[in-house]
């Protein structure tokens, strides 16, 4: 498995019915506001998913778009989760995000290379490709997360 492990859809596709977004600095505290933020407002949208998992995957992509985004001026870190069908998807965009993502199988005494790892194992489907802002972007999606 590399790059889109499980990316089924379309990563071009803006579907769906956004329910909420954040802009976030790059600096390591965006990491726990964001956990935070997505945790306070899909509460009132009583996804049937788990709502920890999704934090974890958030704060996963937002500590990768941290570390290794890149960009010649002042950049934001940008997440957005939406209602599209039955599933919630999470976005985290990045503006100098390096275009090839890809999933890692670190060895077991390496420090990072595990978050990508997580993200596959937790959601239904991922993928990274080009976002709408420049850059890049990485997406899960959780199947179900409002049964009919």
């Amino acid at each position: 498995m590399d790059g889109i492990s499980k990316g089924r859809r379309d990563h071009g596709a803006d579907d769906g019915q956004v329910l909420g977004s954040m802009t976030l600095y790059p600096l390591p505290e965006s990491v726990c506001r964001a956990r935070r933020w997505f945790r306070h407002f899909i509460t009132k949208h009583e996804v049937a998913c788990s709502v920890d998992d999704c934090v974890l995957m958030i704060s996963e992509l937002v500590t990768n778009a941290i570390l290794y985004g890149r960009a010649e001026e002042e950049w934001l870190v940008r997440v957005e989760w939406r209602r599209d069908g039955k599933s919630l998807r999470v976005d985290v965009h990045n503006p100098g995000f390096p275009a090839s993502v890809r999933l890692r199988y670190p060895a077991a005494n390496e420090a990072h290379g595990r978050g990508l790892g997580l993200v596959d194992t937790l959601s239904d489907s991922w993928c990274a490709g080009p976002s709408r802002f420049g850059g890049t972007v990485v997406s899960f999606e959780m199947a179900d997360a409002w049964p009919s």
